[in-house]
């Protein structure tokens, strides 16, 4: 007898899609049998044509606990997660207090995360200025790699690193180095304004593309991993392609708003569209997907990196002024798909980029896939359901979303976390640990 059985006419496996039984026990799937093959269980579940997914990995989560928790925080950020069908995030070493640059400041996390989280959670360490010595030390502590800014971060406590910082960080300790790549030789000072096409010029694709150039010149020199975060400007794809011929251990990741949304209907005003780099034009999205579809682009994450509802300045709709970051860890799912299927994708693609392929990224082999040996980390979910986005009904801790009123497709009905089902009330998250999960 095992503890739970899932039955799905469409469950989505590393082989394909299948109708299947999945049996679980002791939190991992142990089995996976035909649609109709009797298995004795404590309690079975048949979900009929509901699909049935892999929990999502989003490997890109500012959870800002501790420090800024008015922003946001481990019991709201891991429920809203939950509630989009992602059961593991890597949560990101900045905007909270301390980052996590040291061994001290990830003990002072972890404490901070301890007993809130109703999703697994991982942790990035920081690479900043003067901390090379400390990168061995939270590497041996499980953390996933290291985050790097080309250019402000916008807090002072985590400042960027230029070239020779960052070769120093990667000669340091050989991981896996996440890199936000703007040059800030090609930024400029965003002019007070309420127009977003101001802010976009002042952040142009030519600043991803040269700080894109430095980051593999970086990684290639000292032989290291190295992956570019939220990649917006579809400008720097060839420096990719010719990098990875070249040999250079190099990825990227995009996000949600960049493949979505787009500049030339962004509103006056609108300070929630916000985030760094910006949202750019259709064409330039066009592009992001393409190389998607080849696999130039790994995998696709939330950067969720919300803040309080003044912070982003509605009151002057002031662009320069508002607080840049997109909370979306709750709607990555639908977003992706509602766009994917209309683009002739199909949910096993959006399943390798926002479940398998960020799992690969940082090594859980047990994350992100249907297999035998895998956690039974699940998601029913509606593909052919629609929902509009309501801010207010949202698990984050702050009501502000650029989806606001958007009609979406695909809804998720239930979210186990290694075969227990996610409610919301009783967290069940454990830490994960790299080499370890």
């Amino acid at each position: 007898m095992v503890d739970l059985v899932v039955r799905s006419r469409r469950v989505s496996t590393p082989d394909g899609e299948q109708a299947a039984a999945i049996a679980v026990e002791g939190g991992r799937i142990v089995a996976i049998h035909g649609y109709d093959t009797g298995i004795d269980a404590v309690e079975e579940i048949d979900l009929g044509g509901t699909a049935l997914l892999p929990g999502l990995v989003d490997t890109h989560v500012h959870v800002n606990e501790p420090g800024r928790t008015e922003w946001e925080g481990f019991a709201t950020a891991t429920r809203a997660a939950a509630a989009g069908g992602v059961t593991a995030i890597v949560d990101m070493p900045l905007n909270s207090l301390p980052p996590t640059v040291n061994t001290a400041a990830l003990a002072i996390k972890r404490a901070a995360a301890a007993g809130q989280c109703h999703v697994d959670v991982g942790f990035w360490g920081g690479a900043i200025p003067g901390n090379a010595g400390d990168l061995p030390g939270l590497h041996d502590r499980g953390v996933f790699g290291f985050k790097a800014f080309l250019a402000d971060s916008g807090v002072p406590e985590f400042p960027p690193v230029d070239a020779e910082q960052l070769a120093l960080a990667m000669r340091a300790v050989d991981a896996l180095f996440v890199v936000h790549a703007e040059d800030p030789d090609h930024l400029r000072a965003a002019d007070s304004s309420p127009a977003y096409a101001d802010f976009l010029a002042s952040r142009p694709a030519g600043a991803e593309h040269a700080a894109v150039a430095t980051a593999i010149d970086v990684a290639h020199a000292a032989d290291r991993r190295v992956h570019i975060l939220h990649l917006s400007a579809a400008s720097a794809l060839p420096l990719l392609a010719k990098a990875k011929a070249d040999g250079v251990r190099v990825t990227a990741e995009t996000c949600p708003h960049y493949l979505t949304l787009d500049a030339a209907a962004i509103p006056d005003g609108a300070t929630e569209f916000k985030c760094c780099p910006p949202i750019r034009d259709a064409a330039n999205a066009d592009l992001l997907w393409a190389a998607l579809a080849d696999g130039l682009i790994t995998c696709v994450v939330s950067d969720h990196s919300p803040c309080t509802p003044d912070l982003k300045r509605r009151d002057t709709g002031d662009f320069a002024a508002a607080w840049g970051g997109i909370a979306s860890v709750q709607l990555g799912l639908p977003v992706i798909w509602t766009a994917a299927r209309e683009r002739g994708h199909t949910l096993a693609d959006v399943v390798n980029w926002m479940a398998r392929r960020p799992a690969d990224l940082v090594g859980l082999p047990r994350k992100g896939r249907i297999a035998v040996g895998a956690d039974a980390d699940l998601v029913a979910f509606e593909p052919d359901e629609e929902f509009t986005v309501d801010p207010h009904s949202l698990h984050h801790k702050n009501p502000v979303t650029p989806y606001a009123g958007m009609v979406l497709r695909g809804v998720v009905t239930t979210t186990w976390l290694r075969g227990r089902r996610v409610t919301g009330e009783r967290p069940g998250g454990e830490f994960l640990i790299r080499g370890e999960n």
